[in-house]
């Protein structure tokens, strides 16, 4: 099944961890796929987060990476305004390390006047940043949206809300609904492609979410995993649209079959 696979492209929170408490399958799957020649990448969605914050979290588990291995929904939209924006002024619904992140990345991060509001996923929300964007949004600027996931998993089994529910919010508020750049958006998948170099049937994406990590794969050649440690069930499959080419209890599953 996995013959042709060089590249993993990993989900975290409900794919190699939970919350605060890794997996205890995650570290030989990993071994696993260093030791057959392949290689393996994580990638988040989840934008309230530095990327740096991410490697740090990994290394709290015992999992050492370089810098290139963890790519974030906020890498994608950052080369996006770079390439198509260069010198427009931000507004950033997000937190403290989300507009650090702009800001290493040399995005014009403002408080006034913007010619773009990004909505991420803020755990810092306050009302008047709340307001400040719809005044924005509601007077023309261009808007965007990082990360497009409901809910966020937390330990227990239990969720909170996540970037696109806060867009849900903001479209009552103006009328207006952002583009996505995170997973499922095409922006990830040609990220994915570019920074790892391989071809895209190469690539194998894993995550538990049908609707950003299987459907990001969905009408391309990338293989997607979905594994059943997260968020999506058996039965979120029957009904889905988007469908995984396969499925799996957990990573270790995949481990056996390399």
């Amino acid at each position: 099944m996995f013959e042709k696979i060089k590249c993993f492209i990993l989900d975290m929170d409900g794919t190699s961890y939970l919350g605060n408490e890794l997996f205890s399958f995650t570290k030989d799957f990993l071994k696993k796929v260093e030791e057959t020649g392949r290689e393996y990448y994580f990638f988040t969605n989840n934008s309230s987060k530095s990327q740096q914050d991410y490697i740090e979290k990994l290394e709290r588990f015992g999992i050492r990476i370089k810098s290139q291995q963890m790519m974030t929904s906020t890498h994608v939209i950052s080369r996006y305004l770079k390439q198509h924006y260069e010198g427009k002024s931000v507004y950033v619904v997000g937190t403290p390390s989300l507009i650090q992140e702009f800001q290493y990345f040399g995005i014009n991060v403002t408080e006034e006047d913007p010619d773009i509001v990004v909505l991420g996923f803020d755990t810092t929300l306050t009302y008047e940043k709340l307001s400040k964007a719809c005044h924005f949004i509601r007077n023309g600027c261009t808007y965007f949206g990082i990360n497009p996931d409901w809910n966020c998993p937390i330990e227990g089994g239990a969720f909170i809300p996540d970037c696109g529910s806060m867009a849900k919010l903001i479209e009552a508020s103006t009328g207006r609904f952002p583009e996505f750049f995170g997973k499922p958006s095409k922006h990830t998948l040609d990220y994915i492609i570019q920074q790892t170099g391989y071809e895209p049937d190469e690539i194998a994406i894993v995550g538990d979410r049908l609707y950003t990590d299987i459907a990001v794969a969905d009408q391309s050649d990338v293989t997607s995993i979905l594994v059943l440690s997260g968020e999506s069930t058996r039965e979120d499959v029957k009904t889905s649209d988007v469908k995984p080419n396969v499925i799996l209890e957990d990573l270790s599953e995949i481990t056996k079959m390399l």
